[in-house]
């Protein structure tokens, strides 16, 4: 009875995996297939995206830009900038930002001590035909590339806030 038993146990397993092959292999095949589709779909998108990444190189980005003549033939006189900023409803920290310059450099430039040469100089020629609502979008462009570069300062601790030690002693 036992030889039977063990008989019929192994010509149903041996059943089980031919029915499992037949079923299994076909799907094996398309899953190749499809992995092979893939990586050629795959190949060809990161072709497509070099090919966009230098069309998009080549072309002219908008912003600030202006000929060397209208950079040349300028004049910038501290109440100017100051005008133009007010114009454009912009601090002066802003105003750096788009000009790639500091704060100081900035307040230097309206005070009269020094003149902005240079890249500087023609970003602010460029500013004066920029519209607040496109000045809004290339401020948020730019600032984020900024803190992109930046990322946080490593170092400095959070300002305390008075203890209400400090309040109390100063009442006495």
């Amino acid at each position: 009875m036992a030889k039977i038993e063990s008989i019929i146990k192994s010509e149903i397993q041996r059943l089980t995996k031919r029915e499992l092959r037949a079923t299994f292999l076909p799907l094996r095949k398309e899953a190749r297939s499809i992995r092979l589709r893939l990586s050629s779909l795959s190949k060809n998108f990161f072709a497509l995206n070099r090919l966009t990444k230098e069309q998009l190189q080549k072309m002219p980005k908008k912003g600030l830009e202006v000929t060397p003549e209208e950079v040349k033939a300028s004049r910038l006189t501290p109440e100017r900038i100051r005008r133009l900023r007010k114009k454009l409803g912009i601090s002066m920290r802003e105003l750096g930002i788009l000009t790639g310059s500091s704060l100081s450099a900035v307040l230097s430039w309206e005070k009269g001590k020094f003149k902005p040469r240079g890249d500087k100089k023609a970003a602010l020629v460029a500013l004066r035909k920029v519209r607040k609502r496109d000045l809004k979008k290339l401020l948020a462009e730019k600032a984020g590339t900024k803190v992109k570069a930046k990322g946080k300062r490593a170092g400095v601790k959070p300002r305390r806030k008075k203890s209400a030690r400090r309040v109390i002693r100063r009442r006495k």
